[in-house]
């Protein structure tokens, strides 16, 4: 394995943890995440890293900025079908990150 791979699988790791933390019935940002795990210029990569999820891991309490849901078709249905059921208000694609948002 590569020093680059080694490094990108450690980034993700973190990532991930700061993802198990964030509570039922609260959300955090792609921002927050990678801030949170140390890598604050890395929201784009903190999306990466959920693609490829342990069904355990919370992914669908991850939004984007200014509290956008951002995936599409049936993967946003999904979010906000999960969200909703954690009692998170979701307005057509965007949840109130004052009332529902989470930062540790």
């Amino acid at each position: 394995m590569t020093a680059e791979a080694r490094s990108s699988e450690t980034m993700f790791e973190r990532m991930r943890a700061v993802v198990r933390r964030v509570p039922k019935g609260r959300v955090t940002t792609y921002g927050d995440v990678a801030r949170e795990a140390g890598f604050p210029t890395c929201s784009r990569q903190a999306a990466w890293c959920l693609k490829k999820f342990d069904p355990a891991l919370p992914w669908h309490r991850v939004i984007g900025k200014g509290g956008k849901i951002l995936l599409r078709g049936p993967n946003g249905v999904e979010q906000i079908q999960r969200l909703e059921a954690e009692g998170v208000a979701v307005n057509g694609t965007r949840v109130d990150l004052r009332r529902f948002g989470y930062r540790s």
